[in-house]
């Protein structure tokens, strides 16, 4: 063991190392899709996400210098997720501390392996370390919250000539206990790399955590869902930029429609194929929508086009904790669906209404 690595978390663990990619599936973890954790922006924020619901609190920063962690980013966890829980599917060992070619991971997630895409694997490692995550989700009994980063250290292996050979980081524990716990994971349709804008890749992932499988799928009031995303764009903004993606259909496996209903704007998700399965137990009951009218939205064009993508990684073990935190906020509201008169989960009531 390399001095470098003395008091390094590197130096106290075994390292996990990347599997084969072929025929894994893709999973993510149910907390960081329903809540807040990731800019949508396509440039650097630097402006905190706060966010408050049915009893949990998430905040994030992010270091000026290389801004707060993109969603982009985020499929970097999600291919450490798919890595680790692989892994224990088959009983083999899984770590924290895990070790891979960027080529494994950029070809996972659709990426090139060109030099400009192993560049902005760096820059999403960057991110990724600077960004601080401060959480009551999951939390223990007697603590208030937890705070920690994506990842804890990272390091790249180079040769004579600055080539890249490997890449070597540690996760945070809180997100390796919500991989490990397998009612916290969900797999994903890995078409959602090929997503380009911030908010389509948010909306999947949040689709694909609340609608699931259900035949009638979920439905949101407008407003909530801005809450939820912790865009830093006015709602106005947010929501034309969902009736451009219900217009363009544009999910994997999910349907859009925007349902007027006493005034209120509402998105309802409706899985288009049963095709994406899941690792988890059933998932929160449906609520029918009371919209009289619902139609497609009108817009021809998306303005949420984002950047390049970025990456993924975590990885797998079994959580003490259920996630009962996160439940308690997907069934509640933020104070526009209260004022609004809309049922605890921002959903709709139960009255059927027509899809034009």
């Amino acid at each position: 063991m390399s001095n470098l690595l003395t008091g390094s978390e590197r130096g106290r663990r075994d390292p996990f190392v990347a599997l084969a990619d072929d025929g894994i599936s893709m999973r993510d973890q149910r907390d960081l899709m329903s809540q807040p954790f990731f800019s949508l922006a396509k440039g650097r924020r630097t402006a905190p996400i706060l966010y408050e619901a049915g009893g949990i609190r998430v905040e994030v920063h992010g270091f000026p210098e290389h801004g707060m962690a993109t969603i982009w980013d985020a499929d970097v966890l999600i291919w450490a997720a798919s890595q680790i829980v692989e892994a224990a599917d088959h009983g083999l060992r899984t770590s924290r501390f895990f070790r891979f070619t960027p080529y494994q991971l950029l070809l996972a997630i659709g990426r090139g392996p060109g030099q400009s895409q192993y560049v902005r694997l760096k820059q999403a490692l960057q991110r990724l370390q600077s960004t601080v995550v401060l959480t009551t989700i999951r939390h223990g009994e007697n603590w208030r919250r937890m705070q920690f980063s994506w990842i804890n250290e990272w390091e790249e292996l180079v040769d004579a000539r600055g080539h890249c050979h490997g890449v070597e980081f540690v996760l945070p524990e809180w997100f390796y206990r919500g991989v490990l716990d397998r009612s916290l994971v969900l797999t994903i349709d890995p078409a959602y790399f090929a997503l380009t804008g911030g908010i389509e890749r948010w909306l999947y992932r949040v689709a694909r955590r609340h609608a699931g499988h259900q035949p009638k799928g979920w439905a949101f009031e407008l407003r909530h869902l801005h809450a939820k995303s912790g865009s830093a764009a006015r709602f106005s903004d947010f929501a034309l930029d969902l009736r451009r993606i219900a217009a363009r259909q544009t999910l994997p496996g999910y349907d859009l429609f925007i349902e007027l209903d006493n005034m209120r704007e509402l998105l309802r998700v409706v899985p288009r194929q049963l095709s994406t399965g899941t690792v988890d137990g059933s998932v929160e009951s449906i609520r029918r929508s009371g919209a009289r009218i619902i139609r497609r939205s009108g817009a021809r064009l998306s303005a949420d086009q984002a950047h390049q993508p970025h990456l993924t990684l975590w990885p797998a073990r079994r959580n003490d904790a259920r996630n009962d935190s996160n439940s308690r906020e997907s069934n509640s509201s933020v104070d526009g669906a209260r004022k609004a008169n809309i049922p605890s989960d921002g959903a709709a009531p139960s009255r059927p209404g027509r899809r034009h």
